[in-house]
């Protein structure tokens, strides 16, 4: 097996710096992502916008469901734009209908909007009926990969289905595995997934340093931080699993 890519989303500044001191290979840019990762802001895409390694920024406009009517997708344009301007590798994108089942139509007016740039397809797709379906529609629009987690809370729970999925997907598009997977869980994907690319955040759970904002409603109890010793015992694991396959 070859060397697996390891992306690793940050949402401030600090987690930028330290995904990249700790050996990530690509970065997915977001903010907030207590709440599943939101669109960065233009100045932290700005900041970002010239890393040794590529930067995807996250578009997504708000927390919650991800269907979208018109001003939402004016948002979006905008936010891709800035992405664009900022010099980003790429977007993370994902759109659906109240059904759950991809909305392609938008999907088609965001990736169209991002030409040129690099797709992924978010977690969107854990919520279709159809997994065949959308998979379908991720390769004809274009996308380079799907983040998933089989549809599960975590990506280990859902091995069985990801291994139908990266079949299904024949070479035509990657399968990034993404949810739980830390250097304890990924022995339970690898070497039994052919994939080429894995998806985490390498964070450790912190307090809050000032009860006062939480008393406020300023932060949560706890917050995750981005930790460059955590992504390279992820890296190191990543390495030792591909060595024995």
């Amino acid at each position: 097996m070859n060397r697996i890519l390891l992306e690793v989303c940050v949402d401030d500044p600090d987690g930028l710096e330290a995904a990249v001191a700790g050996g990530a290979d690509r970065v997915e840019l977001c903010s907030a992502l207590c709440a599943g990762g939101l669109t960065p802001s233009p100045g932290l895409m700005s900041a970002a916008g010239m890393p040794p390694v590529p930067v995807y920024a996250m578009i997504r406009p708000r927390a919650g469901d991800f269907v979208y009517d018109a001003a939402d997708l004016e948002v979006m344009r905008r936010d891709i734009d800035a992405a664009r301007a900022a010099g980003l590798a790429g977007v993370v994108l994902g759109a659906s209908r109240a059904d759950g089942r991809l909305d392609a139509r938008m999907l088609t007016k965001l990736a169209g909007h991002a030409a040129g740039m690099g797709l992924t397809l978010h977690r969107a797709f854990d919520l279709v009926p159809d997994f065949a379906e959308a998979l379908e529609i991720a390769v004809e629009l274009g996308f380079e990969r799907i983040l998933t987690s089989g549809g599960a809370k975590t990506a280990p729970e859902a091995v069985e289905i990801l291994e139908k999925l990266i079949a299904a997907a024949s070479g035509r598009i990657s399968i990034m595995p993404g949810s739980g997977i830390t250097s304890n869980t990924a022995g339970t994907l690898l070497p039994r997934l052919a994939i080429a690319e894995v998806h985490s955040s390498c964070s450790t759970s912190e307090p809050a340093n000032d009860m006062r904002l939480v008393e406020m409603g300023f932060t949560a109890p706890e917050h995750r931080r981005t930790d460059a010793a955590k992504i390279r015992a992820m890296r190191a694991c990543l390495d030792a699993l591909a060595a024995k396959a």
